[in-house]
């Protein structure tokens, strides 16, 4: 393969990667050309969890697992999800990032292993942002809604008066509305909690009913979840346009 093809064009942005096709060549030459350039690019991922997306050219379900799949062989990139182009929701997660990387992040010191209050004056309007991974035997605390910014692991946690947004593998235990706001919302682009509290409704892994979805090899293709208190229960869906509009912010 030619070092100056262009079939195939990876480019970064805040909230992952754009895979940029060629509209012409031949399926399976794409493919080689894909491999080229993520063997090329694989000491630039380093094990990174990013979200993917591609552009310049329609792909079929089958199409777009063999290219996961060929990314998965050649590279350590650990794709959390495939943002699909036409879908809102890839503005919803780049904007989401993008304002949290422009504000001050708040992160929690790696070796303390120790409780993290932060206080901020309205819980119904403020944001904080936690930029990193919350590991067993750290809590994150706020009195406003949370995004976090990376991974919340076994035994990591995370209290929030108001809503949790993680934009990337909850595998811990978050409690929203824990001033018994049943409006609060728990947004994961993996969502494999422990356990999820929503006001005083509670969720455990055994019975929220959702397990992350892998694909072949290295590879997790995951789709984002929501989840929310119905009728005295926590339901865990699809993160779509109609779950949204569901959401109250009050």
């Amino acid at each position: 393969m030619s070092a100056l093809d262009n079939s195939v064009i990876i480019k970064g942005s805040k909230s992952g990667i754009t895979v940029f096709l060629d509209n012409e060549m031949p399926f399976e030459e794409l493919l080689e050309s894909v491999s080229d350039k993520f063997k090329n690019a694989s000491k630039f991922f380093n094990n990174a969890n990013m979200a993917i997306s591609f552009d310049g050219r329609d792909l079929s379900a089958e199409e777009e697992k063999k290219i996961l799949n060929i990314i998965s062989d050649v590279s350590d990139l650990n794709i959390v999800c495939v943002l699909d182009e036409n879908n809102d929701m890839k503005t919803v997660y780049e904007e989401a990032v993008k304002k949290a990387i422009a504000s001050t992040a708040v992160q929690v010191p790696e070796p303390a292993l120790q409780p993290v209050s932060q206080t901020v004056s309205d819980s119904r309007t403020s944001c904080m942002f936690y930029k990193g991974t919350l590991r067993s035997g750290q809590v994150f605390e706020a009195d406003g809604s949370v995004v976090v910014l990376g991974d919340v692991n076994p035994g990591g946690k995370v209290v929030a008066k108001g809503s949790v947004i993680v934009l990337g593998s909850l595998k811990g235990n978050i409690f929203a509305g824990v001033d018994g706001n049943e409006n609060a919302f728990v947004v994961a682009l993996e969502m494999s909690p422990m356990q999820i509290k929503i006001g005083d409704i509670i969720a455990r892994s055994s019975d929220s009913g959702t397990k992350a979805t892998k694909g072949r090899g290295k590879v997790k293709v995951v789709e984002p979840k929501i989840a929310y208190v119905y009728d005295q229960n926590i339901y865990i869906e699809d993160l779509e346009q109609n779950a949204l509009d569901d959401i109250c912010l009050d």
